[in-house]
């Protein structure tokens, strides 16, 4: 079985050294991989029948549906099945639980994530609307939408979510969370201990430096850190 790591251009803009420590778990887990820089709304060229393992549910969606020869797995689903995270102990911390859109179908991943943050000691309270029922965070209504509708879809989703506290697993919905006024825990954060800083959330902005970041030659991201290895 063929296997590629993909972490996502969000996640490569938000914090690239924490994509380099699950490339490495993931070879260590299964063995060694290529790390996919390649944005995912262009033709992979990628070997038949590779697994992309994936970090973003839009990466997810695309590589699945969009490119024949490509399966998809979700980081968390590996995490979930093989462990080997010395996982942090949040003490039973109530958090809120937002579900991605672009996974919506994808119970698979609902269930890996509910795992995860149980083996973290954290206590979901879930939002009325979750898992196959999850309504988006309202960053996907940009740019369709006037900015201040795609503001009030951000706002509107956030405060149905229970805790001020809201585990999330894209980069984006931290972004419209903490635009909605929570506090966004994203789970790659909460696997490595470590604090969800929003950084930029202007929508206009950060899709801006997503996109920047995307149209780049992926030989030339390569230069982000000495150990990256190429595809």
């Amino acid at each position: 079985m063929t296997y590629a790591f993909s972490p996502g251009c969000a996640l490569m803009l938000y914090k690239p050294r924490l994509a380099q420590k699950l490339h490495a778990y993931l070879n260590y887990t299964l063995g060694e991989m290529p790390l996919h820089l390649r944005c995912c709304h262009y033709e992979p060229q990628l070997p038949h029948d590779t697994y992309v393992i994936n970090v973003c549910a839009g990466c997810d969606r695309r590589f699945r549906s969009l490119y024949d020869g490509v399966r998809t797995r979700s980081l968390y689903e590996i995490i979930a099945e093989r462990g080997g995270f010395d996982f942090p102990n949040y003490s039973g911390v109530f958090m809120s639980l937002h579900d991605p859109c672009p996974i919506r179908t994808e119970e698979r991943v609902h269930i890996a994530v509910r795992v995860l943050l149980a083996r973290m000691n954290i206590t979901i309270v879930e939002a009325e609307h979750n898992r196959t029922n999850s309504v988006c965070c309202g960053d996907s209504y940009y740019p369709v939408h006037p900015i201040d509708k795609v503001t009030e879809r951000m706002k509107s989703r956030a405060a149905q979510m229970p805790c001020d506290d809201v585990a999330v697993y894209c980069v984006s919905c931290v972004k419209s969370m903490a635009n909605g006024g929570k506090t966004p825990r994203h789970i790659v954060d909460l696997l490595f201990g470590e604090d969800t800083v929003p950084g930029e959330c202007d929508t206009v902005k950060w899709h801006e430096m997503v996109d920047g970041f995307a149209n780049q030659d992926p030989v030339d991201l390569y230069r982000l850190s000495p150990t990256l290895k190429k595809a």
